[in-house]
C-alpha cells in the first residue's frame, strides 16, 4: 500500500491557477501510474488526469490544455498544474496510485488501490 498525501487546494477565483502536489511513500513510485481524480457530490469520482510510469499522460476531455500531470520520481510526488480555471472545476481532488506497478490500462476509481485525503479547490465565479 502506498501512502499518499496532497496539498495545493484553495479558494479562487475563476481564471486562476493552482497546482496541486502529491507526495507519495515507499520505493515503488517510479513503477506506478498515478491519477488524479475529483468528486463533487452526488456524483462519482472521475479522472481528470493521469500518468504512467512511462510518462505517458491522459486527460479528460474538458481539462485538456488547462490543467497538466507531471511526476518527478526523485521527490516521489505527482503534480497536477490546473489554469484557466472554470466554477465547474470545483470538487474535492483526490491523489491515487494504481495497484499494480507498471499498470497501463484504463483510469477508472477502480484500477487505483492508494488513495490520498483529498484537498478542496473551489473556484467563484
Amino acid at each position: 500500500q502506498v501512502q499518499l498525501v496532497e496539498s495545493g487546494g484553495g479558494l479562487v477565483q475563476a481564471g486562476a491557477s493552482l497546482r496541486l502536489s502529491c507526495a507519495a511513500s515507499g520505493s515503488t513510485f517510479s513503477s506506478r501510474a498515478m491519477a488524479w481524480f475529483r468528486q463533487v457530490p452526488g456524483k462519482e469520482r472521475e479522472c481528470v488526469a493521469g500518468i504512467r510510469w512511462s510518462g505517458s499522460t491522459w486527460y479528460l476531455d474538458s481539462v485538456k490544455g488547462r490543467f497538466t500531470i507531471s511526476r518527478d520520481n526523485a521527490k516521489n510526488t505527482v503534480y497536477l498544474q490546473m489554469n484557466s480555471l472554470k466554477p465547474e472545476d470545483t470538487a474535492v481532488y483526490y491523489c491515487a496510485a494504481a495497484r499494480g506497478l507498471y499498470y497501463s490500462g484504463t483510469y477508472f476509481a477502480s484500477d487505483f488501490g492508494s488513495w490520498g485525503q483529498g484537498t478542496q479547490v473551489t473556484v467563484s465565479s
